[in-house]
């Protein structure tokens, strides 16, 4: 890395590359010479290229110097923009130094800031502000506490509050905490939409148009193109509204800041900076920025970020000893004291008698929210092979405009045209080489299929997407919540005592559970809060209450047994519930439940007694290594797995008496003193049902040859029996059990590999990738991992989930969908109403559909640019050229029409067996654009030739109703009136050339296998029969005033009839190209069997592999340090060994 040269957030998704430059006098001079020679084509082109604007304007230099940044994107586009370096002066005008001033010596902020002159350079990139860090030498990112810092350090640094000049200049350097998002001005965003590469060439094909006389068909163009400018202006408008509103909801209100002299203050949400302390106390209200709680707890909703909008209990970051960075410190869980920007604050809760206290982390864009917004914002473009191919093809086709500019050239010289009009129909050659109407068109396709989606519930930020919902042949699903309900039934309780385990408790008999540590466990250990009289909480939380009989109480008064008057939740036996020996049970402390560490434990105190109790509830293998081994039943695996295997979930229950000297302060007690030599109380078992839709959707995406994968956090067997009953997995596979584990301190990592179902007529895969169907006890870090993974050996991977331990599979996936009641949340590029997995078929049908209707416009419009080409050879032949009507009513009435209407088709209302091409290039395509382009090119030659042996070719007057016509071909050939010759081939072509179009609108307006059939699509249907009635009407019609008006000349009835001819041998032959070649599966599986093609996606390679493969899968056996298997680190799999499968033609 060399000192002009650097790279920005290394590793992460957003990563750029930097170039230092400096701007020269001298050659800002120069450019501005160009601008005026160039008439502004050299401003326009370095618009375009921000990098030869630097390049032109600029001079490497190192980056502390540079007054200008070039950034590029590291991903496949390399992508340019520039940013001017900007400078501040932090000071407040004080005599103190800046690093006297600020809270941390050592801070960030102290290295941004240059001595003496107490001056900051810094950037801006997609809203986020860079500042030039002068110790590290690097460009950084601030508006966010920095993340170095240490438990110890947040505490001792910023838990009492920044002093006043502190925080001027903390505003000054990060900016304002906003992230409103400003409406753009209409005469912004046309102006950005005009100066697109493509409308300027369409402003140069209208001159050309109009100075070559062909006024109505360049105000046609003029008026398509006014209109496509129009509606993308008013998507891009009303977005830009929709985002505005989405960013203003905190941008006014108060917030109280605490001060380092301990003064409390009413503060403005925008003056915040990271490390305000700020105090909570207002309930329903949207937290305006990212931080650590510090002192006391809360309850929050985070639907906007995870798309569940299910309480979560935050506590406080623990005041631990030590040098590691607090997130380091708090591993996968760091989440949980952090308050999130956007998130819906819905109760607090004070410890004794101090304040419910956060220190701000991060402002304005670098929040969650802010990222949810940026990720609209600033979309980035994924078909990135699809977008590089329609490159290829729209190349492809200039070079043939190009071939035929030459043409023409050598034509109109051999003819002895002026210079100046060989010069103009080339120019004009050349300006049908990218089709009008192809960008709309395209844009159009998208907003149709996200319209239909809407319409269904289904919301999209991300419209791209759709399309790649169309390539996907893996799905992976959350269990609870997406595969099975919601809600969970209180199945009972099986107690231990006694050194076994007793009957199990059935709850639904209404005979309540006798008091005792179980039944104290099942009143406690939860996060239960209650809000407007309403329990809320964790569905299995909230049935384990309710299955108890007791009641609920938040913020109620507790008096310890020493006299201190505290604010805790309070559980005591509902009136009539029977007779307890205990008055109830205060809460007094909480740990939320953990994904990684799979469990939660509360510290409570039983009214009116000194000792504490902890309870611990999660997974119960779990909760089985945290007790003594001598409290736990020895046949607890058989008692398990009996239930498990029948879907139950699962729940271990244990405790542990604590003598109340014996404990430190409560609220700064880590959980690792009190979860540990606890006793065993018993197994809690629930029952999630499925719901209805889930059988009949996986049924529906296994016929389409679409893998299902699930990934749980659940138990094993639990899963395996919810994915049999779901139809996931056949009752009669073979299946591998697979037990993950990771290394520990002696233990290398290992993997334990059993049969558990037999069928010899199986046949074994090479790997666990390849394999699994049901990963189990997935932390959310894992199941990213896997998705990752998947998509490394070419899987199009999908993902549904609810969002709460989702959100980075969600993301990580091609296509992912968060079941919320929300139209958009950071979780998910697609958020769907439909509380069930019928949406994963509607956006693949209409994924597909999108597909196939974008590559059907394509297709369709490089035809009619090959066909214009075509006719333009013919018809310079004679010097000719279609006349001005001609050429609007082949544009507008047929390729427009076309254009707007071919994706208003709806989904196939059944997934096909096999997907839609994904490639542009993809051979089938290919070879319709050639053999339709060569039939096409054969009739009209046809044409040519049997038009020229007409005995009535050179005759003035072929019938006596018409008179010659006054044939318009702009400046280059123009006669008082034009030879019969070329009027009469004018007309052939113009007949000719329109019949083409409208056999190939129909042939390519293919139905089903992905899309509805073309009678469904009722717009197009009456067009094309609207287009057809007046192409036989003007083709049989001998009125004198339509011919004169259309630049028709009168040709034979029977010459008339031969065009007709043609044009349903055209039609013939096209349906015959399309239906038995193109279309016909059959035809390209034989020929790839002939040709011994083989599929080159990774995991096809894989299979073939493994067919060969002896060894797999090892059985009854364990293997250590296992490297070559990347899932090392996942705890439990499930390996489904279905047949192999042959690669369908799109692989």
């Amino acid at each position: 890395m060399t000192e002009s040269y650097s790279v920005l957030n290394q590793g992460q998704e957003n990563e750029l590359e930097l170039f230092g430059y400096k701007t020269v006098w001298w050659r800002q001079a120069l450019c501005v010479v160009g601008h005026i020679i160039s008439l502004g084509f050299l401003q326009l082109l370095f618009y375009w290229r921000p990098e030869l604007d630097v390049w032109c304007r600029c001079a490497p230099c190192r980056l502390m110097e540079a007054d200008v940044v070039l950034i590029r994107t590291t991903d496949e586009h390399r992508e340019y923009s520039k940013r001017k370096v900007l400078e501040i002066s932090p000071c407040t005008g004080g005599s103190k130094p800046v690093h006297q001033i600020v809270t941390e010596k050592n801070s960030i902020i102290s290295k941004l800031i240059t001595e003496p002159e107490g001056r900051m350079r810094y950037m801006e990139v997609q809203k986020i502000r860079y500042a030039w860090n002068t110790v590290e030498g690097k460009f950084q990112r601030i508006g966010v506490l920095d993340e170095e810092l240490s438990c110890l350090d947040i505490y001792s640094k910023f838990g009492s509050g920044l002093s006043p000049e502190d925080r001027e200049i903390r505003q000054r350097v990060c900016g304002p905490n906003s992230i409103e998002v400003k409406i753009k001005p209409v005469w912004v965003l046309l102006f950005k939409e005009i100066f697109n590469p493509f409308y300027v060439f369409q402003a140069y094909s209208i001159c050309l148009w109009l100075s070559n006389n062909y006024v109505e068909y360049a105000c046609a163009i003029l008026a398509m193109t006014l209109v496509s400018v129009a509606a993308t202006i008013y998507n891009l408008r009303a977005q830009s509204v929709k985002l505005h509103k989405m960013s203003i909801s905190f941008n006014s209100i108060m917030v109280t800041v605490l001060h380092k002299n301990g003064e409390l203050k009413e503060v403005e949400a925008q003056s915040l900076v990271p490390g305000d302390v700020i105090v909570l106390a207002e309930t329903n209200r949207s937290l305006p920025c990212d931080a650590i709680l510090i002192s006391g707890g809360c309850t929050v909703n985070e639907g906007m970020l995870t798309g569940e909008s299910v309480p979560v209990t935050k506590i406080p970051l623990p005041c631990s000893e030590g040098s590691v960075p607090w997130k380091t410190q708090s591993g996968d869980d760091y989440k949980k004291h952090v308050l999130f920007c956007g998130s819906e604050l819905i109760q607090t809760k004070a410890q004794s008698q101090e304040l419910v206290k956060a220190v701000v982390l991060q402002t304005g864009f670098n929040t969650t929210k802010g990222d949810l917004l940026k990720s609209i914002l600033y979309n980035k473009s994924i078909n990135v092979k699809l977008h590089r191919q329609a490159m290829y093809v729209v190349l492809i086709l200039v070079v043939f405009t190009l071939g035929e500019a030459v043409y023409t050239a050598v034509i109109f010289t051999y003819y002895e045209a002026s210079v100046q009009d060989t010069v103009l129909m080339c120019l004009i050659v050349l300006s049908v080489a990218v089709n009008a109407a192809l960008p709309a068109s395209l844009t159009l396709g998208l907003l149709y299929a996200q319209t239909r989606l809407k319409k269904l519930g289904i919301f999209c930020i991300s419209p791209q997407r759709i399309n790649l919902a169309g390539q996907l042949n893996l799905f992976c699903f959350d269990k609870t919540g997406t595969l099975t309900e919601d809600f969970l039934d209180l199945h009972g309780v099986v107690p231990f005592s006694g050194g076994s385990f007793q009957d199990i408790h059935f709850f639904t008999t209404g005979k309540t559970l006798p008091w005792g540590p179980l039944l104290g466990a099942m009143t406690s250990c939860h996060s239960l809060i209650m809000l407007n009289g309403k329990m809320l909480g964790d569905p299995l939380d909230v049935k384990m209450f309710e299955g108890t009989g007791w009641e609920f109480k938040s913020h109620a008064a507790h008096r310890t047994k020493d006299g201190e008057l505290i604010s805790c939740t309070l559980v005591k036996p509902a009136a009539g519930a029977g007779e307890d020996p205990v008055e109830g049970i205060a809460i007094l402390h909480q740990f939320p439940f953990s994904s990684s560490l799979k469990r939660m434990s509360v510290i409570t105190q039983i009214i009116g007694e000194r000792d504490l109790t902890v309870f611990v509830k999660g997974a119960p293998e779990v909760v089985i290594e945290l007790c003594k081994p001598g409290t736990v039943p020895p046949n607890v695996s058989e008692k398990l797995d009996y239930y498990t295997t029948q879907g139950f979930r699962v729940i271990g229950l244990a405790y542990r008496l604590f003598m109340n000297e014996s404990l430190p302060d409560l609220h700064h007690i880590e959980r690792d003193m009190i979860e540990t030599d606890l006793i065993f109380l018993g197994l809690l078992i629930l029952e999630n049902r499925l719901k209805p839709e889930t059988i009949s959707v996986l049924q529906e995406l296994a016929a389409a040859n679409i893998r299902n994968v699930m990934i749980t956090g659940d138990n094993l067997q639990t899963a395996l029996n919810i994915g049999t009953n779901c139809g996931m997995i056949p009752k009669s596979s073979k299946l591998i059990l697979v037990e993950a584990n990771e290394p520990q301190k002696h233990v290398p990592a290992s993997i334990t590999w059993k049969t558990i179902i037999q069928n010899e007529e199986n046949k074994h895969k090479e790997s666990v990738l390849l394999n699994g169907t049901i990963f189990a006890r997935m932390t959310p870090r894992q199941k990213s991992s896997l998705i990752e993974e998947f998509q490394k050996i070419d899987y199009h991977v999908g993902m549904c989930g609810d969002g709460a331990n989702d959100c980075g599979a969600l993301k990580m996936a091609n296509v992912g969908i968060s079941l919320s009641e929300l139209e958009a949340s950071v979780a998910s590029p697609f958020t769907s109403n439909i509380p069930n997995i019928k949406c994963v078929t509607t956006l693949i049908k209409e994924g597909r559909n999108a597909l196939v209707s974008s590559f059907t416009v394509f297709k369709f419009l490089t035809m009619v640019t090959l066909l214009a080409l075509t006719s333009f050879v013919l018809l310079f032949l004679k010097q000719a050229l279609l006349g001005n009507i001609q050429f609007t009513l082949q544009d507008i009435g047929i390729m427009v029409v076309f254009s707007l209407t071919a994706s208003l088709n709806g989904p196939a209302p059944k997934l096909a067996p096999y997907r839609p091409p994904g490639q542009l290039l993809s051979p089938s395509l290919l070879l319709s654009v050639t053999l339709h382009c060569l039939l096409n090119i054969a009739l009209e030659v046809t044409a040519f030739l049997l038009l020229q042996q007409q005995p009535w070719i050179n005759e003035s007057d072929v019938i006596s109703a018409c008179q010659p016509l006054n044939h318009s071909t702009g400046n280059v050939t123009t006669t008082e009136v034009a030879s019969a010759s070329a009027a009469s081939l004018v007309t052939t072509v113009f007949f000719i050339s329109s019949m083409n179009y409208i056999v190939l609108e129909f042939v390519f307006s293919k139905g089903r296998p992905f899309r509805k059939r073309l009678h469904t699509n009722y717009l197009l249907s009456f067009m094309m029969v609207l287009q057809v009635a007046v192409l036989l009407f003007l083709l049989f019609a001998d009125i004198e005033s339509v011919y004169t008006a259309l630049e028709l000349a009168c040709t034979p009835y029977y010459w008339r009839v031969y065009i007709l001819i043609m044009g349903l041998v055209h039609f013939a032959v096209s349906y015959a190209i399309e239906e038995g070649i193109i279309e016909n599966r059959s035809l390209w599986l034989w020929l790839k069997r002939r040709s011994n093609y083989q599929s080159k996606s990774l995991y096809r390679k894989l299979q073939r592999r493994s067919e060969t493969d002896t060894e797999w899968p090892p059985q009854n056996r364990t293997d250590y340090a296992i490297k070559s298997v990347s899932v090392t680190d996942r705890d439990i799999l499930v390996i489904q060994n279905a047949s192999y499968q042959p690669p369908t033609a799109n692989d």
